[in-house]
């Protein structure tokens, strides 16, 4: 008896784990639109804050122009935009991020805008740890429809290396407290937030990212 259900148990398992792997794989992205589209000029809008870091949308807003220009994209420079929606009396992200496409594009001439709304960013404390979080999502637009042509997201965190240095209870509660104190004290948030921002807008990082754009000499290979 026990040997037959050991030979069951062999037959199934293999299924079971091809099942498992099936449901996992993450669903192709449908670039139809995306293709059709053809965006050459990125207008990035202020990223939505919705972490309890007030510096969390200048941080991400500051880092998100050099995985786009090297994706293959022109993108217009984050300080001009900026100041002219502040020009326009338009500072607060929520507002700007309500303005329709078509007006966008008559202002600033961008085929396609990119909408970042930052999830997580900050340290988080635990018993025997601090980390830095930060995690964003992002849909690009295309301004003259208003059509969107691909959305993503992407996180980072301070201790993908892992931190296992021995010293027990004792020493690891110590090291929290120290990188809690660190972390709060200085912005370590930030270069956490330019790792994400390259997670979340490079080409060619992951099967549902950007697809490289008319600058890239990649363009259309994907």
């Amino acid at each position: 008896m026990i040997k037959r259900l050991l030979k069951l148990a062999a037959c199934v398992a293999p299924m079971l784990l091809a099942v498992g792997c099936a449901s996992n794989k993450p669903a192709a992205y449908d670039y139809t639109a995306f293709k059709a589209a053809k965006p050459r000029s990125i207008l990035v809008l202020p990223p939505l804050n919705n972490s309890p870091e007030v510096n969390a949308g200048n941080s991400v807003y500051a880092q998100v122009t050099y995985p786009l220009a090297e994706a293959g994209y022109y993108v217009l420079p984050v300080g001009l935009v900026g100041e002219t929606f502040k020009q326009n009396g338009m500072t607060v992200a929520q507002d700007i991020h309500t303005l329709p496409p078509a007006k966008l594009r008559e202002i600033f001439g961008a085929d396609a805008g990119l909408y970042i709304t930052i999830s997580k960013y900050g340290a988080t404390y635990t018993v025997l740890d601090s980390v830095v979080v930060v995690s964003v999502q992002a849909k690009l637009v295309d301004l003259k429809t208003g059509t969107v042509l691909w959305t993503g997201a992407a996180s980072a965190s301070s201790n993908e290396g892992g931190n296992n240095g021995g010293g027990g209870l004792i020493g690891a509660l110590v090291a929290a407290a120290v990188k809690q104190v660190i972390n709060s004290t200085t912005d370590q948030s930030h270069p956490v937030a330019g790792v994400a921002s390259v997670r979340l807008l490079s080409a060619g990082m992951n099967n549902n990212g950007l697809l490289y754009g008319p600058r890239s000499a990649q363009y259309a290979t994907q």
